[in-house]
């Protein structure tokens, strides 16, 4: 303890000194692209949404808002009319206008030229962009002129107007390097190879300098016509070692750790509990659903007894009491009991060893010495694989293995860099048996992308698509394409309800906690809301200042 008092009294002795106008901001992860359509990761939304502005987005609240349009389409406002799609079908056309003071940092106004770019890049088949269902999706745009257009849609969703996933690209900058070879566009982006061109930005900042793994330096951009930007520079600093961001924060090396990215639950806690008057905290539940996706191509764990075993093993509210003070619920489906479809009937897996150690028996797996051993007599091996430096993903790893050992299944843990994790373990579904992480989403979020059978990364659609299990089921399939266009809440709360209750029957991944996000700032820094689902709270830093 006296060495570590020792350390710490150095560190803080060594602290750089800080501008007032600057502010430090300490993450987890960095960015595996800074390309607004290209992978999932969290990291680059929390980055970019200092940076760029999307079309609609959902506010603290949790009600969609127009960002970077004047109106959100309705069919009351007559902004949203129902159409007939040449087969027939029930389409929608929405009319959005862009923001009159909506301009990229070098100047160049935004325009509806980029809106279809945008659309001409996300219906590509080689891409890359994640979210291509939504791009597909549109049937055809109409530019009216520089900045109104109308999209016709295939379908009449529910949430037929939060277009959130459409990313505008800046056309004078991407064009050339997109049509010189699609193919090749997700290693020839400008976000990646001229990260600081002022033209790829829109929003209150603008990115100056990218250094790989290390930080992400932003700058105001001088053409922002909202509210004037607070800080002359912000530096968003990747410590991917939880214990060491704790340590940059108290040294003065960072200024706040932010909930989407910062201290897991259990380390934010006993920092708490030491009480330093510099810093607020709060705590706040969010959609944010861990758990463990299972490679439903590896032949063992297409098995659903092997994968309910395992969820019988696991005793999940223990580690909840125990490494989050009951903070973290246990989870059963995807669906948060903070969302208004959440369904409570669903079938759930309380910790029963006997029942896990029968379906084990069951499937072929039987108790020989201390090991699980199937009629060839090869052990029940299982692979995890988790965010490397993330102190309480390797506790709970740790836990499971533990737990199932008990039951004489043999845990290896593999820990991985998130850059490589979300880079291409998952994205190209190379995990060779289970994978830890978790998902943001917003409210009455339809996880089509990552449940639909269409929407399965491979190399022949360009690692597109977030279904990592590789899960099948046309029953599943039926459900997220009727959720979607049942526009009567009660009946679709009700396909709701069997989504969830076949997710925990079938169990494409095995469900652990709801998490509840911790946000560490200095007491002088004002205006930061947490919102709980995937829109950052960085979407108004203009609000941001120091106090």
């Amino acid at each position: 303890m006296i060495r570590l008092l020792a350390l710490l009294s150095l560190l803080l002795l060594a602290a750089p000194a800080r501008a007032k106008d600057d502010l430090v901001i300490g993450i987890t992860q960095y960015p595996v692209t800074l390309h607004p359509g290209i992978e999932s990761m969290l990291a680059k939304t929390y980055v970019l949404a200092m940076a760029r502005r999307p079309l609609t987005a959902y506010g603290p609240d949790w009600k969609l808002i127009c960002m970077l349009c004047e109106t959100l389409p309705t069919i009351d406002n007559k902004l949203a009319v129902p159409e007939k799609t040449a087969d027939g079908k029930q389409g929608v056309a929405l009319t959005y206008t862009l923001r009159a003071d909506s301009v990229w940092a070098d100047g160049t106004p935004v325009s509806t030229d980029d809106v279809l770019f945008t659309w001409e890049v996300g219906r590509h088949p080689q891409s890359g962009i994640a979210n291509a269902e939504l791009y597909r999706r549109i049937l055809k745009i109409e530019a009216k002129d520089k900045r109104t257009f109308v999209l016709h849609l295939d379908r009449l969703t529910f949430d037929y107007n939060a277009i959130n996933d459409f990313a505008l690209l800046p056309a004078h900058v991407e064009k050339k390097r997109f049509q010189a070879a699609p193919a090749e566009y997700r290693n020839r982006t400008a976000y990646d190879q001229d990260s600081a061109n002022p033209g790829l930005y829109n929003g209150p900042y603008r990115i100056t300098q990218a250094v790989q793994g290390s930080h992400i330096v932003l700058e105001p951009n001088s053409h922002w016509k909202g509210t004037k930007a607070a800080f002359a520079r912000i530096v968003v600093k990747t410590v991917e070692n939880t214990p060491a961001l704790e340590a940059n924060l108290l040294s003065g090396g960072i200024d706040m750790i932010p909930g989407e990215l910062g201290l897991p639950l259990d380390q934010a806690i006993a920092f708490a509990k030491r009480a330093d008057p510099r810093f607020a905290i709060t705590y706040k539940s969010s959609l944010v659903y861990e758990h463990l996706d299972a490679n439903l191509s590896v032949p063992m764990l297409t098995d659903l007894r092997l994968r309910q075993a395992l969820m019988y093993a696991t005793d999940r509210a223990a580690i909840s009491k125990q490494l989050f003070d009951g903070r973290q619920p246990v989870a059963h489906t995807a669906v948060n009991p903070l969302d208004g479809v959440h369904a409570d009937d669903v079938p759930k897996y309380s910790f029963d060893p006997a029942k896990a150690a029968r379906l084990l028996d069951e499937a072929g797996w039987t108790l020989q010495g201390n090991l699980r051993r199937n009629a060839k007599g090869e052990p029940l091996y299982i692979e995890l694989a988790t965010t490397a430096g993330n102190r309480t993903r390797e506790l709970v790893a740790q836990v499971l293995q533990a737990q199932w050992k008990k039951l004489g299944i043999d845990l290896r843990i593999r820990t991985e860099p998130p850059r490589v994790l979300f880079g291409q373990t998952l994205t190209q579904r190379r995990f060779p048996g289970l994978v830890m992480y978790a998902w943001y989403s917003a409210p009455e979020s339809v996880p089509r992308t990552t449940l639909h059978s269409s929407q399965i990364p491979a190399e022949a659609n360009a690692w597109a698509g977030q279904n990592y299990p590789g899960y099948k089921n046309p029953r599943m399939d039926q459900l997220l394409d009727a959720i979607e266009v049942e526009l009567d809440r009660p009946k679709r709360v009700e396909l709701w309800r069997q989504l969830q209750h076949l997710y925990a029957e079938e169990l494409p991944a095995l469900p652990l906690f709801f998490r509840a996000d911790t946000f560490i700032l200095p007491k002088a820094l004002k205006g930061v809301t947490p919102t709980g689902h995937q829109d950052p709270s960085t979407l108004w830093i203009e609000t941001w200042r120091w106090g």
